[in-house]
């Protein structure tokens, strides 16, 4: 059995890290005495299997048709009838920290990822550096024989490495992926994303005109390197993380997908709970005495909304179906591929149907057609744009209520770590010819944490002490192989411990203690301040009270007080501490900087690593050839549709415009075409007041000047760099921060210098 770092014992030594494998072999002046000697490569197990992981975002237990939920999942549905179905698997509330325990076996707060990159902060179970001594499943697997490879969404790096300049080691390919394509964030427009081979920056090979959609490619590409896998080492077994970027935020679907749900969620999610509750029970994938748990009293009533809302809200539902089923049919494409390739008996298919519950994320209105200051506009205006919802007009969400409802039968939903509706997930496991009782129902405890384990046991391998030198944590999770074949296997995992936002909960042998912190659509604004403690603990007996439909805390003190304790042990031991720390500015390349230049070839520069516009007076300075007064296009873009600003020239007159969540918010054109040569283009903004907390607003003043000429002057409502967005010189890639022109629009003249000051 090989393992990593003693891979070259095969050969007969073991190698030192750091150090080159001494020749085995014999060199002599004499060629006839000479014997020359290959080193054999690291091999895989006889019989170890592929592996597959699947990994959806933002769909809570009750979404899919294969758990009883309202969206159609065939392709899940035929996996599920040849494999099993874990009904009591758990995931870490949030995107990033299931990610990071996925991938390594350890809890997401020892891995640096007790919250999503973009809140990270300098604690070591908080900072999202993923740390040597956490392995990933990738680099064990890669060491081991087998090919690997990543697709879709990442989310794992610092927001600060994200940059062509890295460091590179905490991207797929420095943590054992031998191949990426997929995006860095955590989310992207599904029509325009801002996509990564490897390290590099790539676009899409189609506009959304074309036909192109983000599942849509990530599906073919992985089934093109399965198919030159094949071609060229098909005996090798290999490992494929497909992590979709669907269905989390922007629900963005073609139309044809959408059109099959109207009128399908008219009855409201109070409703539609009860619906899934019943074809839950029906299938039998919930307890025949499981409960279903109240809708809690921060989330409205359906039918207390107006008729007008239940409309736009209804509509956002169906676009969330759509988006589910069409990612079903996507990642089908992927399972028939492995049909073709003659793999499928021989994979192992972990297909998990969420990172955690629906998301709220939305608010209790959802959001699409949003006002400059990011404030929903009104109902009557989004309803005259509700066809348009899963376009690429909108980064659209769907309505807290709905995450609720995607939530059934659990309370609560995606970041709320004390309850179930965060924190459970369908599971599907397929294995042809090792699983005999196909379209079984598996109801042992098990984590996340568990996947890797679970991989290292079926391939045979011996989790190393240490790899490339460095000693490694010990696994949290424990394989759960034996589940395979055996139904009444108990579960392996019998302590978890979970923390997203504040949120607290911990598992002990089937009881369970949680505590909740902020209602998740509140977090955001309020967790600087919010005072831990606010609500109480409370006590559920997981064996009796599938659901947590009863809280035993007042009944049984004492055994919340020992789930408190042990919560308490785990959290110190883990990373936890400290709870909720304060947001802060993380180390950015751009920090302590007030001057940028750039020049022809700068782009795709991530701008959350950019220069910080937002409230910030500043001066953009472009020095541009024209080499002929019909010259035209993008100077400097920073942003896409949902905010940024760009600086273009357009039947020969220069443009400087901003936007702000999907609005033009300001826009100044020198009055003059530019003549044939060279120009001085001089934008200064000066914010008229300090940006406010929260949503970075930005009121000023803007001046453009064209060679010293007497400026044209306008004033900005507001400023906001787009989270996917990117700044680019001589062109505007994703999506357009101005509808004046279509993306990229490059610039036909030429570009010396464009410089940014900040004051």
């Amino acid at each position: 059995m090989l393992t990593l770092g003693t891979a070259l014992a095969a050969a007969g030594s073991e190698v030192a890290p750091g150090q080159e494998p001494p020749f085995k072999g014999r060199i002599d002046a004499d060629r006839a005495k000479s014997i020359a000697y290959w080193p054999k490569p690291a091999e895989a197990n006889p019989g170890a299997p592929n592996i597959l992981v699947v990994l959806l975002d933002d769909a809570g237990f009750g979404a899919s048709s294969t758990f009883g939920g309202p969206a159609q999942t065939p392709e899940l549905d035929r996996l599920a009838a040849g494999g099993l179905r874990y009904n009591a698997f758990h995931v870490n509330a949030v995107c990033s920290p299931t990610r990071a325990s996925l991938l390594t076996g350890r809890t997401d707060h020892q891995v640096g990822f007790g919250q999503v990159v973009e809140a990270s902060t300098g604690f070591p179970g908080y900072n999202s550096i993923w740390p040597k001594s956490t392995a990933s499943v990738a680099k064990i697997l890669k060491e081991n024989g087998y090919s690997t490879a990543a697709f879709g969404k990442w989310h794992n790096t610092p927001i600060g490495e994200t940059g062509p300049t890295g460091p590179f080691d905490r991207w797929p390919t420095g943590l054992g992926f031998e191949y990426f394509y997929g995006f860095m964030a955590g989310w992207d427009n599904q029509w325009e994303p801002r996509l990564y081979r490897g390290t590099t920056p790539v676009e899409p090979p189609a506009k959304p005109e074309q036909g192109y959609h983000l599942t849509i490619d990530l599906v073919d590409d992985a089934i093109r390197w399965l198919r030159q896998h094949d071609a060229v080492a098909p005996q090798k077994p290999f490992f494929m993380y497909f992590a979709t970027g669907a269905t989390h935020s922007p629900h963005q679907v073609p139309k044809e997908w959408i059109a099959k749900y109207k009128g399908k969620f008219d009855q409201g999610w109070d409703r539609l709970r009860e619906e899934t509750f019943a074809r839950q029970k029906a299938l039998g994938v919930i307890p025949t005495n499981a409960e279903l748990t109240p809708r809690p009293d921060e989330l409205p009533a359906w039918e207390s909304l107006s008729a007008d809302e239940r409309a736009l809200l209804a509509r956002q539902m169906e676009v969330y179906a759509a988006f589910l089923e069409q990612t079903d049919h996507e990642v089908g494409r992927l399972l028939h591929a492995l049909q073709e390739e003659g793999k499928v008996d021989d994979t192992l298919v972990f297909y998990i149907a969420g990172d955690n519950g629906g998301t709220p994320e939305g608010g209790l209105e959802g959001h699409d057609v949003l006002t400059p200051d990011g404030k929903n506009a009104s109902v009557s205006e989004r309803l005259q744009q509700i066809e348009y919802l899963g376009s690429d007009l909108y980064d659209n969400v769907y309505a807290a209520g709905w995450a609720w409802a995607s939530s059934t039968p659990f309370q609560w939903m995606k970041q709320v770590a004390s309850h179930l509706g965060g924190t459970r997930d369908p599971l599907i496991v397929s294995w042809p010819r090792h699983i005999p009782d196909e379209g079984g129902l598996r109801g042992q405890f098990q984590h996340v944490t568990d996947i890797a384990p679970t991989i290292y046991e079926v391939a045979g391998i011996q989790f190393p002490d240490a790899v490339d030198g460095v000693k490694q944590l010990p696994l949290e999770g424990k394989s759960f192989a034996a589940s395979f074949a055996h139904s009444d296997a108990p579960s392996t995992h019998h302590v978890q411990v979970f923390e997203s936002m504040g949120n607290r909960g911990i598992y002990k042998d089937g009881w369970w203690a949680g505590a909740r912190h902020l209602v998740p659509w509140e977090f955001w604004a309020k967790s600087n301040t919010a005072e831990i403690g606010q609500h109480p603990w409370e006590l559920y007996n997981l064996a009796e009270d599938y659901s947590q439909a009863h809280d035993l805390a007042a009944q049984n003190p004492g055994k919340l007080k020992e789930m408190v304790t042990l919560f308490d042990k785990e959290a110190k031991r883990t990373n936890i501490y400290p709870l909720v720390p304060k947001r802060e500015a993380q180390p950015l390349p751009a920090d302590g900087r007030t001057s940028f230049v750039y020049r022809t070839g700068v782009e795709r520069i991530p701008s959350q690593i950019g220069p910080k516009l937002n409230g910030r007076s500043h001066t953009v300075t472009a020095d541009v050839v024209m080499p002929v007064d019909t010259a035209s296009g993008v100077i400097i873009a920073d942003g896409g549709h949902s905010g940024g600003f760009t600086l273009y020239i357009k039947d020969g007159r220069v443009t400087y415009e901003t936007n702000a969540r999907g609005n033009s918010t300001g826009k100044v054109t020198a009055p003059e075409p530019l003549s044939v040569g060279t120009h001085h283009i001089v934008v200064d903004v000066i914010a008229t007041s300090p940006a406010k907390p929260g949503n970075r607003l930005f009121p000023g003043k803007v001046s453009l000047s064209v060679d010293g000429a007497a400026p044209s002057e306008g004033e900005i409502a507001n400023l906001v760099l787009a989270y996917n967005g990117n700044l680019d010189i001589g062109k505007n890639l994703g999506t357009p921060v101005s509808t004046a022109y279509a993306s990229p629009f490059p610039f036909t003249g030429t570009i010396e210098t464009v410089t940014i000051d900040l004051k």
